[in-house]
């Protein structure tokens, strides 16, 4: 292999990982609406996954006490203990819940949960729930919610849920 050719080939390389980074870094932390088949849209990288899930993975029934759901949303967060983004994810939601009444926030720790984590088809942490008050999965963010998107998402449910 000449010279010439390596790098060639490590340009080429470094241009399909650059790629591939600002793909995934677009993606990470939108919000996805969750239908009630259990499928996320068709736009969603994990659509054909998610559809292959039971359709319970649009509730959150069972995956905490009755009593840790608010009356009017919840924010679920799946997290490990080494999640890097987790803590900061857990303020972000944190603050959000204490903004509006009748939401709350629950984790649910997916190394000692991993029923759960296959259940909703968790592929990296942190992941975020949106549930309304009938406890059905409204949205759903791979990584950090960007915080417009996420207050959107919220706005949304707590218009349609009774105060």
């Amino acid at each position: 292999m000449t010279v010439v050719t390596a790098v060639a080939v490590l340009v080429g390389v470094l241009a399909v990982a650059t790629v591939l980074g600002l793909v995934l870094r677009s993606r990470t932390g939108r919000a996805r609406t969750v239908s009630s088949a259990g499928a996320t849209p068709a736009t969603s990288p994990v659509s054909d996954e998610t559809s292959a899930t039971s359709a319970s993975s649009t509730t959150a029934h069972g995956i905490a006490p009755a009593e840790a759901f608010g009356t009017r949303a919840t924010l679920v967060q799946f997290s490990t203990p080494t999640c890097a983004r987790c803590p900061g994810t857990r303020r972000q939601l944190d603050a959000l819940a204490a903004q509006h009444d009748g939401v709350e926030r629950v984790e649910i720790d997916v190394a000692e949960r991993a029923e759960i984590a296959t259940r909703y088809n968790v592929l990296q942490t942190p992941t975020v729930l949106l549930v309304d008050a009938d406890h059905t999965v409204r949205t759903r963010f791979g990584g950090p919610p960007r915080p417009a998107e996420l207050s959107a998402a919220l706005a949304t449910v707590l218009q349609e849920a009774p105060a």
